[in-house]
């Protein structure tokens, strides 16, 4: 069976363009949402991302004029990966395949990396036996490190996977959000701090 997109495009050409394409591409295209939920949206808002983030995978189509604010906030309010204005269509495919891989595979239901647990169908994480209060991209954050909690990931790696940035450039965005999230993991003192700089390369969650 296709998957299913719902096209959230208020563009009239660009909406028509996509629908065709996307539909001799072997994808089910939606112009509003069916009896059951699409397995894709395509947003050209963040009200679609607000309206969908939490329920399937979102990609952003940004406008022309946007800028890295626009992408940052896209990201924060949940969507999955973000593409800019002009796009190549084949890219775009690409992407949304990617994003459908990804979802199809879904985690595993707890995630235990160290003093760490990850329960992600409610989004629960504890740390050391305590629950610890974590927002959108702190627990995105973390759910990649625990993923391979001693392997390195490299700063570009993570912005790449986790806000969907192209390369690190000059943003501080990974670092304050690591540092947020090392404090909030310290739920008390005497406990081994978590999530550690590997200076000029990265992130790590576990020593």
């Amino acid at each position: 069976m296709s998957a299913a997109v719902l096209l959230a495009e208020p563009e009239p050409a660009t909406r028509g363009f996509l629908e065709r394409h996307l539909s001799d591409d072997g994808f089910e295209v939606l112009s509003q949402p069916g009896l059951g939920p699409p397995d894709l949206v395509l947003a050209g808002d963040l009200a679609d991302v607000e309206a969908w983030s939490s329920r399937v995978p979102v990609i952003v189509l940004g406008q022309e004029q946007a800028d890295v604010v626009d992408r940052v906030r896209a990201f924060q309010k949940g969507c999955d990966d973000y593409v800019g204005r002009p796009f190549a269509y084949e890219e775009l495919v690409a992407r949304i395949r990617a994003v459908l891989r990804r979802s199809a595979k879904g985690p595993a239901a707890v995630l235990v990396a160290g003093p760490v647990e990850i329960e992600h169908a409610t989004r629960t994480v504890r740390a050391f036996g305590e629950r610890v209060a974590l927002a959108q991209k702190e627990y995105e954050l973390l759910a990649k490190l625990a993923e391979q909690p001693r392997r390195v990931f490299t700063k570009d790696e993570l912005l790449r996977e986790v806000w969907g940035f192209r390369s690190a450039g000059r943003t501080r965005t990974l670092d304050s959000h690591t540092s947020r999230l090392r404090r909030k993991l310290r739920v008390r003192e005497g406990v081994e701090p978590l999530v550690v700089n590997v200076w000029g390369v990265g992130y790590k969650l576990l020593e």
